[in-house]
């Protein structure tokens, strides 16, 4: 087995919930699973080591996803299938929609949340990382990580608490 091979086979299903949690679209998370570990296997005589292979493969996972977002951001809206989707399921329309607004309204927030908050609340929730892991990503401390996290997580909710009074 390959080196890349190795690596594809002990971090794919880190990489895919990673980027399903940020997507909530199994399709998006499969496309860019894919391209995460193509950029990988491209990049990978250039990895220099600074942090584990998980951390490197997220921090591409999560850039392509930005970049995926970004050129599909003016196409968004309910296709057919969507709306066939959503109808065959069984919670209620009221309770999707009301469940979807209120990702979008933390969605929202969170993109207000400036740096590095922001990346280590992200790397923290939908990566899973330590704060060991997420200070190594960022050069500072266990410790560091762990506050800036908590801080992170205080913004958001006295942000959510504004947005709803």
């Amino acid at each position: 087995m390959t080196e890349f091979e190795e690596i594809y086979r002990r971090y794919f299903q880190d990489v895919y919930r990673y980027i399903m949690r940020l997507s909530q679209d199994e399709h998006v998370a499969e496309e860019i699973t894919s391209e995460t570990f193509f950029k990988a296997m491209d990049g990978l005589k250039r990895f220099r080591g600074d942090c584990e292979v998980r951390v490197w493969l997220c921090q591409i996972a999560k850039n392509s996803y930005y970049s995926y977002q970004k050129k599909n951001s003016r196409t968004r809206g309910m296709d057919d299938a969507a709306w066939a989707k959503l109808s065959t399921q069984e919670e209620s329309l009221e309770e999707r929609w009301e469940r979807k607004d209120q990702a979008m309204r933390i969605r929202s927030v969170l993109h207000q949340v400036p740096e590095p908050y922001k990346e280590v609340f992200l790397w923290r929730v939908f990566a899973e990382l330590t704060f060991k892991e997420i200070g190594q990503i960022f050069g500072k401390s266990e410790n560091w990580a762990c506050v800036t996290y908590h801080r992170a997580k205080a913004m958001i909710q006295n942000r959510l608490e504004d947005t709803t009074s």
